[in-house]
């Protein structure tokens, strides 16, 4: 407690918005612009929203293992892990398929998508990123349905080819990273190569091996490690001063990937119950190809326009190896790959400046499961997989947002979105009946935001707003077929309606020479969101589990205060924290009714999240430390569901903790960067509210890049 009440003083001190770059530089700078807020470059100060930014210079500064845990230090977000290897952020108080995750722009969500946390974050490669934005709250309007919690967007790097000199270029960069913690192994490489001002292309390759996590009292945690690699390319080509190509792939694998929680291998914590698998693990993979065709300072009506077409696919593999008498092994697969298109195009006009587009997303999704006795003989197979099987999902939208000045100081952002979309599930297990279904949704959400200057400097900024959201019923929705928590059955839930938010917000933003900082405060109201339902029936013996099904009626509220900052004595030194507090309520079915529901906590919800600490380096950058405390208070808000949930959260809820770091770095010479850091100084037993495993006790992480 007494590290909390630090911080909480320390971090009442300042007031909120970006994070605190590596920079200490109190010299006049060039505004830190923005996209995902307004799907165009703006002014971070304009936006009339928080925008919490990482680049790729901070994430290699932190050493951070995966994508998800890139995300842990950023204000309002609690990362929880079902397992080592599958990471899901909460964003002010909601995960899974209520935060709509983009690469360089383009959906990766897609209709497979689980409630709850989920893994597929983890299955995006951090060494490709160059920069990551983050909006909290509502982004229907911009982006469609699952823009909820948040909307992240991940730029991938590229060759840097308009800022190289004219003539051949060829550069490289390797890197490591290395933790004794949880005995990984982690290089990376990257080429860029092109002719300067004209075309360009960027290669890299990923390979990570990952040991057990050593927890702080327990040791080894048995199955946490698991295998990685990944690679990515760029190509880009000005075929004009005003015209430019892109094509990109990446693609990524990883193996073995155990859920340890609910197997006999499971630690308990805090009084959890452990699984009764002998093995449960996935196999996952995924790739995203695209080509877009981008203009901009266009003479006429259209100042800019982009066209993209994108290929995405994933599959999943997972065993599940049930022991007691029922001696079998279950497979299940599923495949999928979206097609998507994104037309995009900006006007400045005497109305204001207009950005407005299209966008349209089908998923054709393959799923199928078998059952084999433990000698390998095939027991049965399956009606579906996870998902129904030969299912097709459509999204598609028409969007239209407007940024108008009234004046020198007052902004406004006012914007439309129509959505439209169809479900196909070509086979679903129906109490042992093939059947199939479809259905369709149309939506229409709105949002209005304001931001005004409050001095003439433009170092103060008030904004507000209230947004829209929805979110339409998803194939996982509509036709899962698989196990949840400890043992429930899902089984497909037909004729559901999509869910609707309304999210308010304001909040304050400052930017001075020695300061910047945000205090926010925000309000969800929650309408028709779909819950699970117990149906009172139970699967055949001999391992009876209670059937599951969803139904909308999920009525309630989120709301939070976000606050922090960053104080910079000098080119030297500086302070920096933040601090948020997050409570929500939703209405559940009590028992098997459809009709009797009661209020209760929305599950997961972490209220008190905190990070403070105090950054020293170089006027000149050439060396830097930081020591950094990060820690939540107990997440003890359960709902009936989390109290099932026995096999990742204790009877009493998530102890809070406190996680203590040091890191720094040197550049040893122009072309080698050496970082090391010291994680969970204080030793702590750490498990984050609803994950599998826990945390790394005390340990080494050593980071090394050579540029060339």
């Amino acid at each position: 407690m007494h590290q909390l009440s630090f911080a909480i003083l320390l971090v009442s001190t300042l007031a909120a918005a970006q994070e605190p770059t590596s920079s200490g530089e109190t010299t006049e700078k060039l505004p830190e612009m923005v996209i995902t807020a307004t799907r165009g470059q703006t002014d971070l100060l304009k936006v009339p929203s928080v925008v919490r930014t990482l680049t790729a210079e901070q994430i290699q500064e932190r050493q951070v293992r995966s994508l998800p845990e890139a995300l842990r230090e950023v204000p309002g977000v609690n990362v929880q892990k079902t397992s080592n290897g599958q990471g899901s952020p909460f964003i002010r108080g909601f995960t899974g398929f209520r935060n709509l995750a983009l690469i360089d722009g383009i959906r990766f969500n897609n209709s497979t998508f689980r409630e709850g946390p989920n893994q597929y974050w983890n299955t995006i490669d951090s060494y490709a990123i160059d920069r990551i934005e983050l909006v909290p709250g509502q982004g229907s309007v911009l982006y469609g349905s699952d823009a909820i919690g948040g909307t992240l967007n991940m730029f991938t790097k590229g060759s840097g080819y308009l800022t190289e000199q004219p003539g051949f270029f060829f550069h490289g960069l390797t890197s490591y990273r290395g933790s004794t913690a949880e005995e990984s192994n982690m290089a990376h490489q990257e080429i860029q190569l092109g002719e300067g001002g004209k075309w360009g292309l960027h290669l890299g390759a990923s390979l990570k091996s990952f040991g057990d996590v050593h927890d702080a009292k327990l040791g080894d945690q048995p199955h946490t490690g698991y295998d990685e690699w990944a690679y990515d390319a760029k190509l880009e080509v000005s075929l004009d001063p005003n015209w430019t190509l892109t094509a990109v792939h990446q693609q990524l694998r990883q193996n073995d990937v155990w859920r340890t929680h609910a197997t006999i291998y499971g630690i308990s914590y805090e009084g959890s119950a452990i699984g009764t698998d002998l093995k449960r693990s996935f196999d996952q993979e995924r790739s995203l190809s695209y080509l877009r065709l981008a203009g901009r300072d266009l003479d006429g009506f259209i100042d800019s326009v982009s066209f993209t077409v994108s290929l995405q696919t994933a599959s999943e593999d997972e065993d599940r190896i049930r022991r007691r008498s029922e001696n079998r092994v279950d497979y299940n697969q599923s495949s999928l790959s979206t097609i998507g298109f994104d037309l995009q195009f900006q006007s400045q006009t005497p109305l204001g400046r207009l950005t407005y587009g299209a966008d349209y997303f089908r998923d054709s999704v393959n799923s199928a499961s078998q059952r084999y006795r433990l000698n390998g003989t095939l027991n049965s197979i399956g009606i579906q997989g996870p998902v129904g099987d030969d299912s097709t999902y459509h999204l598609l939208g028409l969007y239209l947002q407007d940024e108008i000045d009234l004046g020198d100081r007052v902004h406004l952002f006012i914007g439309g979105r129509y959505t439209y979309a169809k479900a196909s599930v070509g086979i679903y297990n129906d109490s042992g009946t093939a059947k199939s279904t479809q259905d369709d949704w149309k939506n229409y959400s709105a949002s209005a935001r304001v931001t005004v200057d409050l001095d003439e400097k433009d170092q103060y900024r008030f904004y507000a707003g209230v947004s829209q959201g929805f979110r339409a019923p998803n194939l996982s929705d509509l036709s899962r077929f698989d196990l949840a928590r400890n043992g429930e059955q899902d089984i497909p839930s037909v004729g559901l309606s999509p869910e609707r938010y309304i999210n308010f917000e304001l909040g304050l933003k400052a930017d001075t020479e020695h300061f910047s900082g945000n205090l926010g405060y925000f309000y969800t109201l929650i309408d028709d969101m779909i819950i699970r339902h117990y149906t009172g029936k139970t699967t055949p013996l001999p391992n009876p589990r209670p059937l599951v099904e969803r139904r909308n009626g999920g009525n309630g509220y989120m709301h939070g205060i976000e606050l922090s900052g960053q104080y910079r004595f000098n080119p030297s030194w500086s302070i920096f924290g933040h601090m948020t507090w997050t409570e929500g309520r939703v209405e559940q079915f009590v028992g098997n009714s459809v009709t009797k529901k009661q209020m209760e906590p929305i599950s997961r919800v972490v209220p008190i999240m905190w990070r403070a600490g105090v950054r020293w380096q170089t006027v000149d950058r050439r060396y830097w430390t930081e020591l950094v405390a990060l820690g939540q208070s107990d997440a003890d808000r359960l709902n009936s569901g989390d109290q099932f949930d026995s096999q990742r959260i204790p009877p009493n809820g998530n102890p809070g903790f406190v996680w203590l770091t040091l890191r720094g770095g040197v550049q040893v010479t122009q072309n080698l960067d050496v970082t090391v850091a010291l994680e969970n100084l204080l030793d702590r037993q750490i498990r984050y509210a609803g994950s599998g495993s826990n945390e790394a006790g005390f340990g080494a992480v050593l980071g090394a890049t050579v540029k060339w």
